[in-house]
């Protein structure tokens, strides 16, 4: 399964399809993988936080969303690296939902209240990678702050 995804994730298509929705759902995990595991601090916590994200924006139960994050963390491990990923996921994910990505980015960073600079500087490049502007990635930011 996972390499199935992989290979379709990098697959040098010259027209690029949409993920299946299993497959972007276990593309954006990675995304919140890689950002959680961005100050070499993964832990309990944070897996049950990017848990909650995926729930909440998926609509998924609690169980699907762990299974989803687990996947995520295999895919992200093997993902060559954050531009060569983010490149397929803008080609194959729409603006709005791309800009969701980084709200749910700017949710695992500041899980622990406490703002981390690697986080935020692999935030930064996804969101720049991913086509969304500094000022949306700001209001995503301020959106999850004020929610606290």
């Amino acid at each position: 399964m996972f390499r199935n995804l992989l290979n379709r994730l990098f697959s040098e298509d010259r027209y690029p399809k949409p993920l299946a929705t299993e497959d972007a759902e276990i593309a954006v995990a990675a995304l919140l993988v890689r950002v959680a595991r961005a100050d070499d601090h993964y832990n309990a916590a944070e897996k049950a936080r990017i848990d909650q994200v995926l729930a909440q924006l998926h609509g998924l139960g609690m169980a699907d969303a762990a299974e989803r994050r687990s996947a995520a963390e295999m895919i992200e491990a093997e993902a060559p690296d954050t531009v060569r990923f983010t490149r397929l996921i803008k080609d194959r994910v729409s603006l709005e939902d791309r800009t969701a990505i980084i709200g749910a980015m700017w949710e695992i960073s500041l899980a622990d209240n406490h703002r981390a600079a690697n986080e935020e500087t692999a935030i930064r490049l996804v969101a720049g990678l991913l086509g969304v502007t500094d000022r949306d990635s700001a209001l995503q930011r301020q959106r999850v702050a004020g929610a606290r």
